[in-house]
């Protein structure tokens, strides 16, 4: 029963991380983290991401242009993406690791003590990878409400809203905080189910040279 719900444990923790990751990498990618509608043109939508600025047309037409340099960037667009490829590196260090610690891989079978160490170490990468993606995609929200709702600002400049992307790395960031925390509780219960190891047992006593062992009887008669 234990077995069964390890390995369950085990194979969605996993399935939950490469979901993660993966959606990790669509978020650091896509230029769709801020989107900004002109009201004197409806026909144009501008979104930006951690590495471009897109236009997109009515017609269907996307035209899109590269940031300038790093350094003129906004403090959280320059951490952003120094912490998005930080996560989508320990996100894929961790689905690594974790494979190798899996019950179902054939690898370090008779080393279960280093199967379990696998298993710990991708759940704390993938962990870590939850946090590198949670930390900026919160950090560019949160300054884009700020934006949004500055009564500075008159109401005829257009604002930045929330785009797709940073929807999309909220649930990466939640789908590989849960692969981590399953990938975790399943080694513990490893460590758990791991049986003791069998006790010391004397050696046999050593055969006599012809292979057979006479006992000499204790209350023998003397013979004169």
């Amino acid at each position: 029963m234990a077995g069964s719900w390890r390995a369950k444990a085990q194979a969605g923790g996993m399935l939950l991380a490469l979901l993660g990751w993966v959606s990790s990498c669509v978020t650091t990618v896509v230029p769709l983290w801020k989107s900004l509608s002109l009201d004197l043109n409806e026909l144009e939508v501008w979104t930006m991401g951690l590495w471009q600025v897109c236009i997109a047309r009515e017609e269907g037409a996307v035209e899109c242009r590269a940031h300038g340099s790093f350094l003129a960037l906004p403090p959280e667009l320059r951490v952003s993406r120094l912490l998005m490829c930080l996560s989508n590196g320990l996100g894929l260090l961790g689905a690594l690791l974790a494979a190798a610690g899996l019950e179902g891989w054939r690898s370090c079978q008779d080393q279960p003590g280093l199967k379990r160490r696998l298993l710990l170490a991708g759940a704390a990468a993938v962990g870590a990878a939850a946090v590198a993606t949670l930390a900026p995609v919160s950090w560019v929200a949160y300054n884009t409400v700020l934006d949004f709702w500055d009564d500075t600002v008159p109401d005829i400049v257009p604002r930045w809203e929330f785009g797709e992307a940073t929807f999309l790395g909220w649930f990466a960031g939640a789908f590989l905080a849960a692969g981590g925390l399953l990938l975790a509780c399943s080694a513990r219960s490893v460590r758990a189910a791991t049986p003791p190891a069998p006790a010391c047992r004397q050696p046999p006593a050593p055969q006599g040279a012809g292979g057979a062992h006479h006992p000499h009887p204790k209350n023998a008669d003397l013979v004169i």
